[in-house]
């Protein structure tokens, strides 16, 4: 169990079922104090190259073994990841500057990501189709090979075991890079727990570097022509990169990105569970959620009842070092995303904007912020803002409402708070974002549903069958029992 008191120096790249020290270390610091937390290995394109290799030699042994074995690896990495459950939250607390309660939640969540992986080794995997000829026409899906997966710092276990676990239970070999951030959370963690359940040399790869050399590995998890698929989670600018990379490469990857995303709340909605749905989708990890409430959208009839109920609500968050369990709202992750928050905070109180809550910013920390006055030419209306500070804008009508959540170039999720669920059915189905959830927020997720966005959201989807299905390539195998007949010329 690694001690976030004291900077231990982690166990190093895992590759080829060994673990492999860098030529030289990294910083991995605390982002509640800017402390040194861990040593980790800042490892090179050649790393990336090695670990690529490794899982290529490891495929075709992992592509054909049962797949009942497959599922029951998926099952034991659950059951390990269970057991270490305490040593992944105190590291959420520390590496990733998260609330205790956020990581009991990812703690918690991660294994069923295995058990639903598990679950679908047992799908079918194929179609059986009509021919006129009389053959047996088969469409069968076959893993793909080596799948890069680039995962991030925000919610660097679910995340991360999302980018992978379907992948690797449908027959694939992965080679993992965290982000610079989380590498212990994010991968090398997962290096430990994979290894203690039995994975195989080779199947399972996990690379780190610093934010210096990322650019350089990067290009290798893509470029490298025995890689077949990437997947990455991340900001939308660094997914555009990767995804016209991948198109040049002709490989297919999924991506899932950033969002702007709305809680739509009508005048019939339950008011308590409207502006718990806000604070919760707001304020929920400083923000730092690719499916935060970026702006919450208030009819006009009930906006004072709800602006004043929401505010209370955000000012009784405790914001502080989240080595104490009771300070829900930590520190952003670094110093660039403070720059970012306090650059759109600071536009849009220049043109005109009135914070009705928060606004502070000491270090890291940002104090849940409540904005009003928010106008289509500030920064923090058209750009995805990724920190505890949130606009509540009035609307007339659902078509008010619906332009003003499509006014993005972002579709990733949404939430529309009503007691009339036919009335909030016809909105959802007119807004463009890849998920919407009617009387809850638009931070949602379970393993096995299809998770993902539209528009600069993103590509693919995660979870699943859904995910199989963007990890696997489909073949058409046919038998002739027909004697289908060729013309006599031949």
């Amino acid at each position: 169990m690694l001690d976030a008191k004291h900077p231990k120096t982690l166990r190093g790249m895992y590759i080829g079922g060994q673990w492999v020290k860098a030529a030289r270390n990294f910083a991995d610091l605390n982002p509640n104090d800017g402390s040194l937390w861990a040593e980790a290995p800042d490892g090179t394109r050649a790393d990336a190259r090695a670990a690529i290799e490794a899982a290529h030699k490891a495929f075709p042994d992992w592509a054909a073994a049962k797949f009942s074995e497959r599922a029951k690896l998926m099952n034991r990495i659950a059951d390990v990841f269970e057991r270490r459950t305490a040593d992944f939250i105190a590291a959420i607390q520390a590496e990733g500057g998260g609330w205790y309660g956020k990581g009991a939640f990812e703690a918690h969540y991660i294994p069923e990501v295995f058990r639903s992986a598990a679950a679908t080794c047992y799908n079918a995997q194929g179609d059986v189709m009509p021919s006129e000829y009389g053959k047996m026409s088969t469409a069968v899906r076959f893993p793909m090979g080596v799948i890069s997966v680039i995962s991030p710092w925000n919610f660097p276990g679910i995340l991360t075991a999302r980018g992978f676990a379907f992948a690797l239970a449908s027959g694939n070999t992965i080679v993992l890079k965290p982000s610079e951030d989380t590498p212990y959370l994010g991968g090398i963690f997962f290096a430990e727990v994979l290894e203690e359940a039995g994975i195989p040399a080779g199947v399972f790869n996990v690379i780190t570097c610093s934010r210096d050399t990322v650019a350089d590995m990067g290009d290798e998890m893509i470029e490298n022509p025995l890689v077949k698929g990437v997947s990455f989670t991340g900001s939308t600018p660094v997914g555009r990169a990767i995804a016209a990379k991948s198109g040049a490469h002709l490989k297919k990857c999924c991506v899932e990105l950033g969002g702007k995303d709305s809680l739509i709340v009508l005048e019939d909605a339950d008011m308590e569970r409207a502006t718990q749905a806000a604070n919760f989708g707001s304020f929920m990890h400083q923000g730092q959620i690719c499916m935060s409430v970026e702006k919450v959208l208030v009819q006009e009839s009930i906006f004072p009842e709800f602006l004043e109920k929401f505010a209370a609500r955000a000012a009784k968050l405790k914001v502080g070092d989240t080595a104490d369990k009771a300070n829900v709202i930590g520190p952003l992750i670094n110093d660039r995303q403070v720059a970012r928050v306090k650059a759109q905070l600071d536009d849009a109180i220049a043109k005109g904007a009135q914070v009705v809550v928060g606004g502070g910013i000491n270090g890291r920390f940002v104090e849940p912020t409540i904005l009003t006055g928010v106008t289509p030419d500030m920064l923090i209306y058209q750009d995805e803002t990724f920190g505890p500070v949130v606009p509540v804008i009035p609307f007339r009508t659902d078509d008010d409402a619906i332009a003003l959540n499509n006014d993005t170039e972002y579709g990733l999720s949404a939430g529309i708070m009503s007691s009339d669920e036919a009335r909030a059915l016809a909105m959802a189905q007119r807004l463009e974002t890849g998920m919407c959830h009617v009387n809850c927020s638009s931070v949602n997720d379970e393993p096995h549903v299809p998770f993902g966005g539209s528009k600069a959201s993103g590509l693919g989807r995660h979870g699943g069958r859904w995910a199989v299905e963007t990890f696997t390539e489909t073949r058409w195998i046919t038998l002739d029992r027909g004697g289908r007949p060729f013309p006599p010329v031949f």
